[in-house]
């Protein structure tokens, strides 16, 4: 039967058979070497569940029902089939609630969130929240936005800089991670981007806290490296 002809409670049911074919043993227990949890996943790698994304198409109603599952693949493939334009602020905070692990995290921002209306509104509201994995979306989004969003203008970052230096203190790994993630991909973004990211991270390379040091001390070794810097000057000889 093909997919059109499919209603959306009878595509979950055929997309989580289709996962369930294409899952090992050796995924799953592999899960645990990058702190994801497994106890509810099938152990399907990434690039099946693209395959699967691309099999389904774009498809709103389908992809709460997906996430509704509760199934690590299933949740996954939610990034690659729902449609960006449709997704709303009040669905992209509820799934937020549900995030329990870094790879849902960061898939959802890089291929699904960042794409939305509303990813700029998002970053500034979870940018302080108390939970680890919402506010690792805060900078996971800020990470995505720099890299995908080739309209937004030099403010728009600016402010994440003062996002980022504020929780640059938060010493739990997957938030410092992320915040360190978006610092150096804000100052790969253009010349005056990489003038202000290099100044953030260097008051906060020159800090007495631990975790403010290690974010920016690693920063700079990145923004301030003979690589960035070539291609940084391509950019600013094109401007000219």
């Amino acid at each position: 039967m093909k997919q059109a002809q499919l209603s959306p409670e009878e595509q979950v049911d055929w997309a989580l058979t289709w996962l369930k074919r294409h899952s090992s043993k050796a995924t799953r227990d592999g899960m645990a070497r990058y702190a994801i949890p497994s106890d509810n996943a099938y152990g399907v790698t990434v690039s099946n569940i693209r395959v699967l994304g691309k099999l389904l198409g774009r498809n709103h109603e389908l992809a709460p029902l997906l996430w509704d599952t509760g199934v690590y693949e299933a949740r996954m493939l939610t990034s690659f089939v729902d449609d960006p334009a449709r997704v709303t602020p009040a669905q992209m905070d509820r799934w937020c609630r549900d995030f329990d692990n870094w790879a849902i995290v960061d898939t959802l921002c890089f291929h699904l969130f960042d794409r939305t209306p509303h990813a700029w509104q998002k970053v500034a509201q979870w940018h302080d929240q108390k939970e680890e994995f919402v506010k690792r979306a805060a900078f996971a989004l800020l990470w995505a936005l720099s890299v995908h969003d080739k309209l937004a203008d030099d403010a728009r970052f600016a402010d994440g800089l003062r996002f980022i230096e504020r929780a640059a203190t938060d010493d739990r790994n997957f938030v410092k991670k992320a915040v360190n993630m978006a610092l150096r991909a804000i100052g790969k973004r253009n010349p005056a981007l990489n003038d202000a990211a290099v100044t953030v991270a260097g008051r906060l390379a020159d800090s007495p806290d631990a975790t403010e040091r290690w974010v920016g001390k690693d920063a700079l070794r990145e923004l301030t490296s003979p690589s960035v810097t070539k291609r940084l000057a391509g950019h600013r000889s094109r401007k000219d």
